[in-house]
Order: C-alpha cells, then structure tokens, then sequence
C-alpha cells in the first residue's frame, strides 16, 4: 500500500515538473525566435470592444506587446493618451492590433448633431424653455450642470429649496420642440453638432436637451422635472466642481 502511495506522489511530481518545463521551454522559444528580429511595442486587443466603446474605457482589454516590426500595421496606436473622445467604430477583437483608422470622432459615428451615449448610461429628454438652458446655446456633446428646484410644502414644512446637484452631464441630442435638428442655416455650428436658433426654437414652445446620466440620477432629474423646476447651466470640462448644500430663502444672504 505504501509502495504504491509513494508511485502515486512521485507520477504526481513528474507531471507537475514536465509541465513546467514544457511552459519554460515555450516561453523561451518565444524569446529566441523574436531574438534577431527587429521589434516594436504596440497595443494588441486581449479582451473584445465593442463598437462606440470610449478609448478611455479601454483598460485591461488592450496590453502593449512587442512584435516584429514586419508585422506591424502602418496605423497602430503607440499612445492611448492621445486619443482624447475618440471612440471604436467597429467590434475589435482579441489578438487585433489597436489601430488609429478604427477610432473615429464619437459625433462621426453617432451621427450629425448627436453623440454617443457612454456605456452604462441612459438618456433622458427635458422640454425646456429658452431661459432655463443658457439662452438656447447647448450643443450636443457639451456638458451642463443640472440644477433642481422645488417650491415650498406647507404640509411637510419644507422650504422653498434649489441645488446644482449634477455636474458636468453630457448633452446628447439638442432639438426644437418639433423633435428636429436645426441645420445650419438657422443655427450656429458647433463642430458637426446641433446648436438651436433662439428665435426659432422659442416660437416652437422651447427646447428638447437630451442629457445621459446613470439610472439613479435620472429618477431624480424626472422627479424634479414633475415636480419641481429643472435648469441647466454650461459647464465645460474646464469649469471648477464645488459640492453646494442645498440652498433655501434663509440662506440665500448668507
């Protein structure tokens, strides 16, 4: 019984040692065919992306990787950095080389005055009127802050209150309140993308902004919406953050 324990650890080592050495050897194999070849690093895709997935939500699907620079493509990426908005325009697959010509301008693939909604994100559209989004001065791709307001209760004894409560929330469709977009012989453009005519606009009864924000925010926005008041200021990526308290008539003058 003890012989064949023994037999049983020692096949049991042997396979283990044989398969390091078996990794070992590939290993190395790589290492000495690539030995006297020229070679660059470049970005290779290890996880499937899917199309209009931003460039900086890449992460871990892409790893730098050095091949021989005769199997390089003329484009590839060497910096993901310097890709900025760009997102993928086709379904990259793992073992794929990243290139520049498959990332594309998110209003290029959205299409003209929209742009591409972030994964994970929902859209939600307000009817608005002129002064409650900059004078009718948003295009689609621009960020606002969201401001909710909400008259005074009585019952509750709650007072009059506002808050800029969301920051820097992508705009991804601009319309008259017909649901067209404006083309450019009656509004300003911004890039490709849709920038309504005041005049216009306001005749049609005010505005449809298309904002994205994550499931729990747009309850809220929606809430607010019914009722309360929802105004929306510019706020590019530029523009300072700060975490407001909600504001009342009390502390207005403060």
């Amino acid at each position: 019984m003890k012989t064949r324990l023994l037999g049983g650890i020692v096949a049991l080592v042997v396979a283990i040692a044989g398969t390091v050495m078996l990794i070992m050897y590939v290993q190395g194999a790589d290492k000495r065919a690539l030995a006297n070849t020229e070679t660059e690093e470049v970005y290779i895709v290890q996880k499937q992306i899917r199309t209009g997935t931003p460039a900086n939500s890449f992460g871990n699907a892409v790893v730098k990787k050095a091949i021989p620079k005769s199997a390089i493509v003329g484009d590839n990426v060497s910096n993901l950095g310097g890709l900025g908005a760009k997102v993928a325009s086709i379904d990259f697959m793992p073992g794929e080389q990243l290139l520049a010509s498959r990332l594309v301008d998110v209003n290029v693939l959205a299409g003209p005055g929209r742009v591409q909604v972030p994964a994970g994100l929902q859209e939600l559209t307000l009817k608005l009127p002129i002064e409650r989004v900059v004078g009718g001065k948003l295009s689609a791709g621009d960020t606002v802050g969201v401001l909710l307001s909400f008259k005074a209760d009585d019952k509750s004894n709650t007072p009059d209150q506002t808050q800029l409560t969301f920051h820097k929330v992508l705009v991804t469709t601009v319309q008259d309140a017909s649901g067209a977009l404006s083309d450019d012989n009656d509004a300003t453009s911004n890039e490709g993308n849709s920038t309504m005519n005041a005049n216009k606009s306001a005749s049609k009864g005010g505005y449809l902004v298309t904002l994205a924000r994550s499931a729990e925010d747009v309850q809220k926005v929606v809430f607010a919406a019914e009722f309360g008041t929802v105004y929306l200021s510019k706020e590019p990526a530029e523009a300072t953050e700060t975490n407001p308290a909600v504001l009342d008539r009390g502390s207005v003058f403060k």
